[in-house]
């Protein structure tokens, strides 16, 4: 934290922009150098982080701030002068690392995630014309009684993309006989297939879902993460030669029978649903893994419509720094597993390393062979999410502070605090529809999910 008599108030980032400064960042940066080197001592980083400050102090005399590659100087120069010089190098090394990535990207156009600019733009646009972009502004809306109204602007906005997205597919039929609704966990897309399902039936088309989840493996199976944990994010915990061979059954039209899935015991049963498809239904295809190509590899492409849906929410604290979109739909997975895996909301926060780590590698590069996006965020859920999960990033921070391998998800849970701390709680959820996407998360939901 910052400390009251530090008169470094502030640091200059690499874009130019001018945010907080915050001494504990400088400790968790040492923390993890020293981490890969073999040591475990969160004290010690955190007194050579005032031992940079201090440095920091003396050389910088406000209102001229340090920027973020002098203060990393700062960094080396003390690690060295205190003896750490194995931590001084792993740290010199990811500078290094990192500063040659950003020179790869120097002159690449890149967009968050791999969605185009048009579409973050588009959304900042929206939010900006509705007066929640920020903290602030969430706060005097829910202030001024205005909640209601923003709950219901977002849920128009968001049914409108859902309809759009299923009217592209109405312009190809016959052609499509598969729609994949895909996107990273906890943004929405059984709610949107639900959705997408009763705009296709006004075309006189039925979407009939084939549930992936019940093609997991028996839990004993499934690939385990650094941390000996089970890992349901890869695709390889997919039995994907089913998946495949039951495609191509029900495309022939042929009648199948799927497996189900347990994830209260982690045990699988074969050939328990039946499914076969008539000639006015489409395969629905709703799964984390839909533009992964292992899953389909088996139809060709202009049999299938991909429409990925991600939480691309552009709302950001007082000094500037937006919430990640991921963090966005961390928060509604901490809820739901609570109810529906049976995981306390830190676990799944402890977890979340390898669930981001999957998207980037399994979902992310394959956004742009997608034929349509949908924002799943909703501005409103954020005072909601924080009278249901805010205790928990205390604890959380606390506990996983002086733990090398856990300093992902102290950061995170930093992160979240950050950001929810100001934020006005919101505990009433009845003006939310029944039919909200966010009630896919937080309950109370007509759906059946």
């Amino acid at each position: 934290m910052t400390s009251s008599k530090c008169p470094i108030e502030k640091i200059v980032k690499r874009d130019g922009n001018i945010v907080d400064y915050n001494r504990e960042r400088i400790a968790t940066a040492i923390f993890k150098a020293a981490a890969e080197v073999g040591g475990r001592d969160r004290e010690m980083a955190e007194f050579l982080a005032k031992e940079v400050e201090h440095a920091l102090v003396q050389a910088f005399i406000p209102p001229h701030w340090p920027s973020v590659e002098e203060i990393q100087d700062v960094v080396e120069a003390t690690l060295i002068k205190h003896g750490h010089v194995k931590t001084a190098r792993a740290y010199i090394v990811y500078r290094a690392e990192r500063a040659k990535a950003r020179q790869a990207r120097a002159h690449v156009i890149e967009a968050s995630d791999n969605i185009p600019y048009k579409k973050i733009y588009e959304v900042l646009r929206w939010n900006m014309d509705h007066g929640c972009e920020t903290v602030d502004g969430l706060n005097q809306i829910i202030a001024g009684g205005e909640f209601p109204d923003l709950i219901k602007a977002c849920e128009e906005r968001y049914d409108a993309e859902v309809r759009a997205g299923a009217e592209k597919v109405i312009e190809r039929l016959p052609d499509v006989r598969i729609v994949i609704v895909a996107g990273p966990s906890s943004s929405g897309k059984t709610t949107t297939t639900i959705k997408a399902s009763e705009k296709l039936k006004e075309a006189g088309m039925e979407l009939v879902a084939i549930n992936i989840d019940h093609y997991f493996f028996d839990l004993e199976m499934h690939p385990k993460d650094e941390f000996g944990d089970y890992d349901y994010e890869t695709p390889q915990a997919l039995d994907l030669k089913l998946i495949n061979e039951h495609l191509v059954q029900l495309l022939d039209g042929k009648t199948i029978r799927t497996p189900h899935y347990d994830f209260k015991t982690g045990k699988r049963q074969l050939d328990v649903h039946e499914l076969k498809l008539a000639k006015n239904q489409i395969l629905l295809i709703d799964s984390l893994h839909g533009l992964y190509d292992e899953m389909t590899k088996s139809i060709e492409a202009k049999k299938k419509f991909r429409l990925y849906i991600e939480t691309l929410g552009q709302l950001r604290n007082s000094d500037g720094t937006f919430m990640r979109w991921a963090d966005n739909r961390l928060l509604r997975r901490m809820i739901r597993d609570s109810w529906h895996r049976n995981l306390k909301p830190i676990q799944t926060l402890a977890h979340w390393h390898y669930v981001r780590r999957s998207e980037l590698k399994h979902i992310i590069p394959f956004i742009g062979s997608v034929d349509y996006v949908v924002n799943s965020a909703m501005p409103f859920e954020m005072p909601i999410l924080k009278d249901r999960l805010f205790k928990f990033f205390p604890e959380a921070m606390a506990m996983y502070k002086e733990d090398a391998k856990r300093q992902d998800a102290y950061m995170r849970a930093r992160r979240v605090f950050e950001m929810f701390n100001p934020m006005t709680a919101v505990t009433d959820d009845s003006c939310v529809p029944k039919r909200s996407l966010i009630r896919e998360f937080i309950g109370g939901s007509e759906y059946q999910y």
